[in-house]
């Protein structure tokens, strides 16, 4: 009979090989194993005031009935804006290049801003003016401003 080809030093490389190969097989079949086990642990329970925590709610207790017109999803409506009330106020700054300013009302003090496009008179800081208030993109806007 004639003798084998292999080495012991190839028979080691192909057995560490094979023991790898083997490791790897378990570590696979372990991790597996592993996230069947760990879903229990990733779900979270919120409860009516919105708190998380990792208990289930109890189906016995007493639970607050909401009507759903009191929910409010957007930002709340602002019912002190009166609908186009002629008002007074002064021009506190205003910007001839830009085109836009700000007035200062006379009855509630808060500043309004007033663009170029909404004038009916030319105006400069320390006008008194008359103008409407409409609800613009960005907050109240003040149309149809003219020297008081």
């Amino acid at each position: 009979m004639a003798k084998s080809q292999e080495s012991f030093n190839k028979k080691e490389i192909r057995n560490k090989k094979e023991k790898k190969r083997q490791d790897k097989m378990a570590k696979k079949i372990a991790k597996k194993d592993q996230e069947k086990g760990n879903l229990d642990n990733m779900i979270a329970y919120v409860d009516e005031f919105g708190r998380i925590s990792d208990t289930p709610p109890d189906p016995s207790a007493k639970k607050a009935k909401t009507k759903a017109s009191d929910i409010e999803v957007s930002v709340p409506r602002s019912e002190n804006v009166p609908k186009s009330n002629t008002r007074t106020g002064r021009v506190t700054f205003f910007n001839d290049s830009k085109g836009y300013g700000f007035i200062k009302d006379s009855m509630s003090g808060e500043n309004v801003f007033v663009h170029i496009n909404n004038t009916l008179d030319d105006i400069v800081e320390g006008n008194t003016v008359t103008y409407e208030i409409t609800k613009g993109p960005k907050g109240l806007t003040a149309t149809q401003v003219k020297k008081a």
